[in-house]
C-alpha cells in the first residue's frame, strides 16, 4: 500500500512539472509586442502614441535663442568635449549622449520651457531626444540643423553635406510593402512594458548613435542590402519621386500595430530616410527600441536631391537664411 502511494504521488509530481515547464514554453513572452501595445497606448509615459501624434519634437535655434534669454531654457550639447570647449550657447552643458537620461532626470523641469539637445547637425540630438520623448520627457527638444543653424563657424558640417550626386538616380516607380510579418525578438528578461522600455533605453544609450546611422554613399553601393523607408508624405514619394525600391510609409499613419509596422523586416537592415535625416533620426530610435535592425540615412534627402527639393519648396537647409549668426561663447 505504502509503495502504491508512493508510485501515485510520484505520477502527480511528475504531471504539475510537465504542466508548469510546458506552460511556460509555449507561452513565452512576446517583449516586442507587450513594449509597442504600451508605447501605442494611454498607459506610456507620454499618455499617448508618440511616434504617430507629436514626432519629431524639434525647435529652431532662433527658438532656443529666445528661450535662453529668458533663462527658460536648460540646454544639453552633447559634442565633443573639446568642440564645446571650443565655443557652445552661453548656459549650456556638456552631456555625454550615453549620460542623456541620468542627467535629464536630474533637472527640474519645472524651472524650464524647454529641455535642448544640441550636436553638430540635429540629427544625433534628434535621436537623444526622440529616445528620452518615449520615456516621458515632454520638453525635450531637439534643435533644428544642430550648431550648424546657430554660428557660421560650427556649420561645416551641413554646408558640406547637401548634395545633388543622386538626383538622376531617383524614381516615381513604386514598391509595395513586405506582408505582414512578426515583430522582432527582445530578450531583456523583462515582463512590463515599462521594464522592457528601460531595459531597451538603457542599451540604445549605451549604444549611441553610430549604430543607428549610414550614409547615402553606403546604401547606393547596394540598394538591394536594405529595406529602405521613404518616410515622406506620397505626393511627394511620387514627386520628385525617390530611392529606387524605396517603401513608403506615411508619417504619423503607419508605424504602429494596427497599421504597417509588423510589414517591416526582422532579417534585413532598415534604412529609414526624410527630408534632413532628423525626423528619420527620430523614428530610427523608436524602430531600435523595438529591437529592429533600423537605421537613419544622415542628411536625408539633403545630401542626395539637394536643387530639386529647393525648386519644390522642400525642407531644406539654406546657408543664408539657417545660420544665425549667434554668440559662442568658451
Amino acid at each position: 500500500m505504502a509503495k502504491f502511494k508512493f508510485w501515485m504521488l510520484s505520477i502527480l509530481v511528475v504531471g504539475l512539472a510537465f504542466n508548469f515547464t510546458s506552460c511556460s514554453d509555449d507561452d513565452p513572452i512576446n517583449e516586442a509586442q507587450v513594449l509597442a501595445e504600451y508605447m501605442e497606448s494611454a498607459d506610456s509615459p507620454l499618455m499617448k502614441d508618440y511616434v504617430n501624434t507629436d514626432m519629431p519634437s524639434i525647435i529652431t535655434a532662433t527658438d532656443v535663442n529666445s528661450f535662453n534669454l529668458l533663462g527658460q531654457a536648460y540646454i544639453i550639447d552633447i559634442r565633443s568635449a573639446a568642440d564645446y570647449a571650443n565655443g557652445h550657447i552661453a548656459n549650456a552643458v556638456n552631456v555625454a549622449f550615453a549620460d542623456l537620461l541620468t542627467h535629464v532626470a536630474a533637472i527640474n523641469m519645472a524651472n524650464y520651457q524647454k529641455v535642448v539637445i544640441v550636436c553638430y547637425s540635429g540629427q544625433t540630438a534628434a535621436y537623444g531626444a526622440s529616445i528620452l520623448r518615449l520615456m516621458g520627457y515632454d520638453k525635450v527638444f531637439s534643435m533644428k540643423f544642430g550648431m550648424c543653424s546657430w554660428n557660421e563657424a560650427t556649420a561645416t558640417g551641413w554646408s558640406t553635406s547637401i548634395s545633388n550626386l543622386y538626383a538622376t538616380q531617383f524614381t516615381a516607380d513604386s514598391t509595395s510593402k513586405n506582408a505582414e510579418g512578426a515583430l522582432p525578438t527582445l530578450e531583456t528578461g523583462k515582463t512590463t512594458g515599462q521594464e522592457i522600455l528601460e531595459a531597451r533605453v538603457a542599451t540604445l544609450l549605451t549604444e549611441g548613435f553610430d549604430p543607428a546611422k549610414i550614409t547615402n554613399a553606403t546604401v547606393f553601393g547596394n540598394l538591394t542590402n536594405y529595406y529602405i523607408i521613404n518616410y515622406w508624405p506620397l505626393a511627394s514619394y511620387l514627386d520628385p519621386g525617390h530611392i529606387p525600391g524605396a517603401i513608403q510609409y506615411e508619417p504619423k499613419l503607419t508605424i504602429k500595430l494596427d497599421a504597417a509596422l509588423k510589414t517591416l523586416p526582422t532579417d534585413k537592415t532598415i534604412v529609414v530616410y526624410c527630408y534632413t535625416g532628423q525626423t528619420s533620426a527620430f523614428l530610427t530610435a523608436y524602430l531600435r527600441l523595438l529591437g529592429y535592425d533600423a537605421k537613419s540615412l544622415l542628411y536625408g534627402a539633403n545630401g542626395m536631391i539637394y536643387d530639386v527639393m529647393l525648386a519644390a519648396g522642400m525642407t531644406t537647409f539654406k546657408p543664408a537664411t539657417d545660420i544665425m549668426g549667434y554668440d559662442l561663447v568658451q
